[in-house]
């Protein structure tokens, strides 16, 4: 069903989108296809439902479906009939790439649609030319731009100072935009770090680099853009800062979420909050050496600070607060057992988020200071603005250029540590999940660390409040937004408003003709893990030919170096696994395996799962080690599951294995990439055709072609 069976949409909308539609196919030699069709429709309708104050369409569109173009076809000529900006947001750097270096040009160029559009990329993604400055002065290797020891070290080596100079020249001289993504080489983070910067660093329009700023020479292309195409990470960056600020308002915006399976964990990872205390201690030491040292630049610091008695009582009082702390959490790790690791952390979780008596009331203590502490080194910052922007007495520009950065940096920390206080403290609504509130434990050369965090374990109110209630209108799209053929997950993580248009586009694929599919018979299931990974090594040493393409996914670390161990020498000749090289350089060896004749095997864990394209003889055979349940014994997880249960209901049935569905979905979906492609899946877990929820995560694959194991 097209648009030609819709009636309410407005004629000369209907119109603009068939011919745009109709000329991008013969432009291009190119058939209709019903999935693009259908989901070009689905989100016409959608968007204008005007029962919808901000009208949302979620589509899982199908693998083959094309659903770049339909989507593209229907919202940009959608977002000017409505008077909207269109922010196409993406959760790969791959996916935006795709969309900004062929499908928009091709679509531009095919569909006589005209638009502009832009890339938006996060401050911190350009050059600081206020940075580069004052590291290539004479007296670059200033006290200003390195304070503590976990930032860049004061003394820069030779080889970093030449690179800035080259960053310098080549930008001064017009052979490079000042964006990090365009510098032919990579540049290391901790090199990077010390000339790009963030929102409370940079002076805006009050710096004297301001014309020439490379990051709001591309700010300005977004504003004169009808179509900005981001990143999850950056709307909601925007967002967690009142919306606005990098990207257009909300309510003045029509949104895509491509590859929206991903907005809910990115959203969580930006309301995350956490605070290393021995490194905060540090910094709290040596926050009033810094701001002596400033002083000490300025002809007339009391200007500047009112009140260094005061600042130094709500250091030496937060000091305290913090040793004192100190004693109810160690007897906390006591009780951890030893073999609680991961990654070389231990976590503490507070059961129902419920922080004990002793730590909430040093909290609560330590919030206050935090906030004080922010608010002077906000007013700080105020006076160094103005600085900056008109002379005030005993306080020059230069000087105040130079100093603002760091204590921009200086504010964040602090206003980081408030928050991290606040969200301890605060009461969870019984009407919503509690937050998960936990201690870590990090053990490391360098000396052990203690660490306070706090995260919500949903993103849905969140996302309700800043993003579906705000938005001008919406479209969520991914091949995996069901799971189990519901919807019902994706509203549980993101609060996707319930009145929203949910539609599903089927791939055209003859998934059956394509793909066989095969679970065989295994001597040992996953609650063995060490038969398991034994009877993996011998299906994979029966099962796999010896000129054969072929990809094997694992749910752990642990299991694809034990099976890889257990293999015999001429299958493990062919094996190229994750973490032997890099992700590219290790796709690029399977292909010149393949163009050789060569059989190749890669082993790679989820994140092969995802985002990996192997065409045609590139990939012949996907084998999945076992049902990829999520990783246990994270906060999060737990906390959600804790309260799921106690509501009366079951985590496993209603989270762990709808969340295994959508992976187990994914990693099939390797193998058929084109209406081209062809294979067999084998998966190694017999647990689908020996426990009840195993039909269902069976019954919503694709329809294979089933084979006996």
């Amino acid at each position: 069903m097209g648009l030609e069976c819709v009636s309410d949409i407005p004629e000369h909308l209907k119109t603009e989108i068939q011919q745009a539609y109709s000329a991008y196919l013969e432009s291009r030699g190119l058939k209709p296809r019903y999935g693009q069709k259908l989901m070009i429709a689905e989100i016409v309708k959608g968007l204008l439902d005007t029962e919808q104050s901000s009208p949302t369409c979620v589509v899982e569109a199908g693998t083959g479906t094309g659903k770049t173009v339909a989507y593209l076809l229907a919202v940009l000529p959608l977002a000017k009939h409505l008077g909207k900006k269109l922010v196409l947001s993406t959760a790969t750097v791959a996916l935006q790439e795709q969309i900004v270096l062929k499908d928009l040009p091709e679509l531009r160029e095919h569909s006589g649609l005209s638009f502009d559009y832009a890339l938006a990329k996060g401050r911190g993604r350009y050059l600081c030319l206020s940075k580069l400055d004052q590291w290539l002065s004479s007296d670059a290797q200033n006290p200003t731009l390195a304070l503590y020891e976990d930032e860049l070290a004061l003394r820069l080596p030779s080889e970093t100072l030449e690179l800035y100079q080259e960053l310098a020249d080549r930008y001064i001289k017009g052979y490079w935009d000042g964006e990090r993504d365009s510098w032919p080489e990579e540049i290391a983070q901790d090199v990077w770090s010390g000339v790009t910067t963030d929102h409370r660093q940079c002076t805006n329009r009050r710096c004297s680099n301001f014309s020439s700023c490379c990051f709001y020479k591309a700010r300005n292309e977004l504003d004169q853009a009808d179509c900005i195409v981001a990143n999850h990470d950056l709307v909601m960056s925007d967002l967690s800062l009142g919306g606005g600020a990098i990207l257009p308002d909300p309510e003045e915006t029509l949104y895509v979420f491509d590859e929206g399976h991903h907005l809910a964990d990115k959203a969580l990872n930006h309301f995350y909050c956490q605070l290393r205390l021995n490194s905060w201690r540090s910094w709290l030491k040596q926050l009033p050496k810094t701001l002596k040292r400033m002083l000490k630049e300025m002809k007339e610091p009391d200007s500047l600070i009112r009140g260094q008695a005061g600042l130094e009582t709500l250091i030496s009082d937060s000091l305290e607060l913090l040793q004192r702390l100190d004693t109810p959490l160690q007897q906390l790790v006591a009780q951890l057992p030893e073999d609680d690791r991961r990654d070389d952390s231990r976590h503490f979780r507070f059961p129902q988020g419920r922080v004990p008596n002793d730590i909430l009331e040093l909290a609560r203590q330590l919030e206050p200071r935090a906030r004080d502490l922010q608010l002077q080194l906000d007013s700080l910052t105020e006076k160094l603005k103005e600085a900056i922007s008109e002379p005030i007495s005993g306080i020059d520009k230069e000087l105040a250029e130079r100093w603002y950065p760091t204590i921009g940096r200086l504010f964040a920390r602090a206003e980081g540590a408030r928050a991290l206080w606040r969200s301890l403290i605060a009461e969870d609504s019984p009407a919503q999940p509690p937050a998960a509130r936990w201690l870590s434990f990090h053990q490391s050369p360098e000396g052990d660390e203690l660490e306070l965090c706090c995260s919500p374990i949903l993103a849905a109110q969140t996302l309700d409040q800043q993003l579906w209630q705000r938005c001008g209108a919406a479209v969520v799209t991914s091949a995996t937004l069901t799971a189990l053929g519901r919807f019902d997950q994706l509203q549980l993580r993101s609060g996707v408003p319930q009145e929203s248009r949910f539609a599903v586009v089927p791939s055209p694929f003859n998934h059956q003709q394509a793909a066989a599919l095969r679970i065989p018979k295994l001597s040992a299931s996953p609650a063995d893990p060490q038969a398991h990974d034994e009877a993996i090594a011998e299906e994979l040493e029966t099962c796999l030919a010896d000129d054969e393409a072929a990809l094997v996914l694992f749910s752990s670390w642990r299991q694809m170096l034990q099976v890889r161990d257990r293999l015999g020498a001429a299958l493990a000749d062919r094996v190229i696994a994750q973490g032997d090289h890099s992700k590219q350089a290790l796709l690029k060896l399977h292909k010149q395996r393949v163009d050789e004749g060569m059989g190749s095997v890669l082993f790679g864990l989820n994140s092969f799962a995802e985002g990996v394209d192997l065409p045609g003889d590139y990939l012949r055979h996907v084998v999945i080690a076992k049902i990829p349940f999520a990783v246990p014994g994270q906060p999060v997880e737990k906390a959600l599951d804790e309260w799921i249960r106690e509501q009366g209901r079951d985590p496993f049935m209603e989270v762990a294995v709808p969340d295994a569905s959508v992976k187990l979905i994914q990693a099939c979906g390797r193998l058929l990439r084109s209406e081209a492609d062809s294979g067999k899946i084998s998966i190694l877990d017999n647990r689908l055709t020996t426990r009840r929820y195993g039909r269902a995560l069976l019954e919503a694959l694709p329809p294979y072609r089933r084979e006996p194991g």
